[in-house]
């Protein structure tokens, strides 16, 4: 039972922060980021936040320091929309998921195009 109220908060801090980025933050330095998920200790006193950044490489840094700034604002909103008793401590996380997907999907194009060449080479 515990563990699936855990799992329910988990769903609406990254509901509610990923609304606070889009809404609330006024920070011009926060653009093109996706919050991928949330992990939660048991004692829910610790979010782990994933986040993964797109666009111009340049800006990644900035944002990153931005989204640190805002940590705090974050936590408090958290604890008035979720209204949980303590709020977790939030830690954020690059989520480089989505680059290492995109770097195996080329690796695997770039097989696949030699096989084609090979085949037609046997021909």
């Amino acid at each position: 039972m515990a563990r699936l109220r855990v799992e329910k908060v988990q769903e609406a801090i990254q509901h509610e922060i990923s609304n606070m980025l889009l809404f609330d933050v006024k920070d011009s330095r926060i653009q093109f980021v996706t919050i991928t998920g949330v992990e939660l200790t048991d004692d829910m006193s610790i979010a782990k936040i994933f986040v993964s950044l797109y666009g111009p490489e340049e800006k990644h840094e900035e944002c990153w320091k931005a989204l640190n700034k805002a940590l705090g604002y974050m936590r408090s909103e958290i604890a008035k929309r979720i209204r949980l008793r303590f709020a977790p401590n939030l830690i954020l996380v690059k989520d480089t998921s989505m680059e290492y997907s995109a770097h195996i999907q080329s690796i695997l194009d770039k097989i696949k195009q030699e096989e084609g060449k090979s085949h037609e080479q046997e021909d």
